[in-house]
């Protein structure tokens, strides 16, 4: 083998070698559970999954008639699946989560301070899916 070769084929080996030596030791096709969101007595928080998984990019709606005026305040989840409705006023609040390829999720009661994870619902069929686009 020249020279030249030899220099290329031991750069090569180095480069590989470096490169593996920045791999962690093991490798899991498993996600990690999203991390909770720590929340004040004036928040409810928590993650949104479906049945593939944490839905990211869709609505948690909070509404509530238990003050002088109708509130309903929406945020949007992040790319793991949770949500933060920040500095909600005390009340009792309908909570549901609504977006593309879902039908609206049942509403849950909750009230602030409290995690609350919920359960997105994937729409049966491209219909249904389209029905609610009207909302949206």
């Amino acid at each position: 083998m020249s020279k030249t070769r030899e220099l290329h084929v031991s750069l090569a080996a180095l480069v590989v070698a470096m490169s593996l030596a920045g791999m962690p030791a093991t490798l899991s096709a498993q996600q990690n559970p999203p991390a909770a969101v720590s929340i004040s007595d004036a928040d409810i928080s928590g993650v949104v999954t479906s049945a593939k998984g944490p839905e990211a990019g869709v609505w948690v709606i909070a509404e509530t008639r238990d003050l002088p005026t109708k509130l309903v305040k929406i945020v949007v989840t992040d790319d793991q699946g949770r949500y933060v409705l920040p500095e909600l006023p005390k009340a009792n609040y309908d909570i549901w989560v609504r977006g593309y390829g879902l039908v609206d999720s049942p509403k849950v009661k909750a009230a602030p301070g409290k995690a609350l994870d919920l359960n997105a619902v994937v729409a049966p069929n491209d219909a249904a899916a389209a029905e609610l686009r009207k909302y949206l």
